[in-house]
C-alpha cells in the first residue's frame, strides 16, 4: 500500500530526514550500531563485572564485608547479572545487603538447594532480629523484602526447591490440541491462547464434576453454558467460547476423544451482524487522544509511542509488545512489523511524529536493559508488556478523555484507522494490505461503519454512457 493510503490527517508530518538521530542514539548507555535493513543491536555486557564491591559499594568497611562474607561468587555472579539486566545502583547494593544477612541467618558456607519453608523461617528469624543500624526491628515488609532476595538468588542457580505443580486433568488432550493448532493452521500465539484457555475452562468445568471425555454430550455443553449464563455472560461471550469448543471438540472427534458428531451440534447463540455503532473512536477523538498530554515521564513517553503506533499504522497489540528494537531502519526511516496472523514481516515508512515519540521514549524513558524488545514493563525485572497492560494503555486514555467508544484497547484504534482510511476514499484491498489481513472479507466489516460514504457514492453514480 502506498505512503498516501497510510494516512493523510492534517497531525501527520512527512519524514523530514531529521539528522542526529543515530546520534541521539549512540548516546545511549547501551552501545547500538547499525545491522543493515534492521537497525539496532544492543552488545552483549560481560556476564560478571570485576570487582563489583567497588561499583556498588563506597565505604571500604562495606567492601570489605563483602568480600569477607562466604558464596562471594555466587553473589558476584548474581549482582552482575542485575547490573546487566538494568536494576539500579540502589537497589543491587540493598540486594547485596540481603544477601550477606540470608547468608548469616541461613548459616550457609556452600549453595546447597534449599525448600520455601527454610526461607520463610529466615525471614521469622530476620523479623525478630534487631538492627542497631536501622535504630528500629524488621516490619513486614523487610521479611517480604529477605524472601523475595532469597528465592530470586536461589531460583538464579537452581537452587531453589519447589513443590510440583499439579497437572490438569485434561492436560495431555490439551497439549495435543495446541500443538495440533501450532502445526496445521497459521494462527497467532494469542488466538491459540485464546482457543486452548476456552477448551481448559470448560474442561476444568467438566473435571469437577468426575466425567469423562469419551461421555462428553451436548447436554454437558448446554449445561455449562446455562451457568456460565447464570454467572453473567454476554451472549458475545457464549459465541467466543462456543467457536472455541467446536474447534476442540473438532480436534477430540478426530482423535477419537468424543462423538465425532459432537462438534456440529455445538451452536452459538444468534448476534447481530450490524448494530449500526462503530467499534471504535471517531478519528476526531483520535486526534485529541495524540494532542493530549506533554508530560516526560516514564509512562507518559511510553503511552504517546504506543497509541502513536496503534493509531497511525493500526497495529495489533501483540505487533506493538513484539516490535524490537532490531525491527526499526533508522537511517532508511523504515519501520518494520512482525505480523501476528499471517506471519512474516510488513514494511512502512516511519512517519515523523512516530520516529520522534519512539527516541524520546528510548533515550529519556526506557530502561536500560537486556530486554529487546522497544516497550517494556517499568518493574524489574524488564520484559515485553502483556496484553492487559497494552489494553489498560489505550483504556484509560479513554477514560481520561472522555472518549465514547464500544471497544477501549488498541483494537478500538485499529478500527478507527481502518474506518478513517475507507472514508479517505482506500479501497478495500488497499486496507486490507495495510492491515495486514489475508482476505477483504476481514476488512468488509469496517464498510458498515461508513453508509454515509456508501450513500454518497450511490447518490454519485449516474446512468449516462451505459
Amino acid at each position: 500500500m502506498d505512503e498516501a493510503a497510510c494516512g493523510e490527517s492534517s497531525f501527520l508530518v512527512r519524514n523530514s530526514g531529521q539528522p542526529g538521530r543515530l546520534e541521539t542514539l549512540g548516546r545511549l548507555g547501551v552501545e547500538c550500531v547499525n545491522i543493515g535493513s534492521f537497525g539496532l543491536r544492543e552488545k552483549a555486557l560481560p556476564l560478571v563485572v570485576p570487582m563489583v564491591e567497588t561499583v556498588i559499594l563506597e565505604e571500604p568497611s562495606a567492601r570489605a564485608r563483602f568480600r569477607t562474607a562466604p558464596l562471594l561468587k555466587e553473589r558476584e555472579q548474581y549482582l552482575s547479572y542485575l547490573l546487566q539486566s538494568g536494576i539500579s545502583l540502589a537497589r543491587v547494593r540493598s540486594v547485596s545487603g540481603y544477601l550477606i544477612h540470608l547468608i548469616r541467618l541461613m548459616g550457609l558456607t556452600t549453595l546447597r538447594t534449599v525448600t520455601s519453608a527454610e526461607i520463610v523461617k529466615a525471614g521469622e528469624s530476620w523479623a525478630a532480629c534487631p538492627s542497631p543500624d536501622r535504630g528500629r526491628r524488621p516490619g513486614k515488609s523487610s521479611t517480604y523484602a529477605l524472601g523475595y532476595v532469597a528465592r530470586n538468588w536461589f531460583r538464579f542457580h537452581g537452587r531453589l526447591e519447589t513443590p510440583p505443580v499439579p497437572l490438569h486433568p485434561f492436560q495431555k488432550e490439551l497439549d495435543d490440541f495446541v500443538e495440533f493448532l501450532r502445526s496445521t493452521h497459521s494462527l497467532s500465539p494469542m488466538t491459540i491462547l485464546g482457543y486452548s484457555s476456552r477448551a481448559k475452562l470448560f474442561l476444568s468445568w467438566l473435571a469437577d464434576r468426575t466425567s469423562a471425555l469419551s461421555r462428553v454430550c451436548l447436554t454437558d455443553v448446554d449445561d455449562f453454558f446455562g451457568d456460565k449464563r447464570s454467572q453473567g455472560w454476554l451472549p458475545c461471550t457464549v459465541a467466543n467460547h462456543a467457536k472455541g469448543l467446536r474447534a476442540f471438540f473438532g480436534y477430540a472427534g478426530m482423535r477419537g476423544w468424543c462423538a465425532p458428531t459432537l462438534a456440529a451440534g455445538i451452536r452459538t447463540p444468534p448476534l447481530p451482524k450490524f448494530d449500526g455503532l462503530s467499534k471504535g473512536p471517531t478519528w476526531k477523538d483520535v486526534r485529541r487522544m495524540l494532542r493530549f498530554g506533554s508530560k516526560t515521564t516514564t509512562i507518559s513517553l511510553r503511552a504517546r509511542a504506543i497509541l502513536l503506533l496503534c493509531s497511525i499504522y493500526a497495529l495489533r497489540s501483540s505487533e506493538v509488545a513484539g516490535l524490537r528494537l532490531s525491527d526499526i531502519d533508522w537511517r532508511e526511516e523504515t519501520l518494520y512489523v512482525r505480523r501476528a496472523k499471517r506471519g512474516g514481516y510488513q514494511r512502512y515508512p516511519l512517519r515523523y511524529e512516530v520516529g520522534e515519540a519512539i527516541i524520546r521514549y528510548v533515550t529519556k524513558g526506557r530502561p536500560r536493559c537486556a530486554c529487546r524488545t522497544v516497550f517494556v514493563t517499568r518493574g524489574q525485572p524488564y520484559r515485553p508488556l502483556s496484553a492487559s497492560v497494552m489494553w489498560q494503555i489505550v483504556s484509560r486514555r479513554f477514560e481520561r478523555l472522555g472518549i465514547a467508544s464500544v471497544c477501549h484497547g488498541p483494537h478500538a484504534l485499529r478500527h478507527a484507522c481502518a474506518t478513517h482510511l475507507l472514508k479517505k476514499g482506500s479501497s478495500l484491498r488497499e486496507i486490507a494490505d495495510f492491515l495486514g489481513h489475508r482476505d477483504v472479507k476481514s476488512t468488509a466489516i469496517y464498510a458498515k461503519y461508513d453508509t454515509r460514504s456508501l450513500l454518497r457514492d450511490v447518490a454519485a453514480f449516474r446512468l449516462a454512457g451505459l
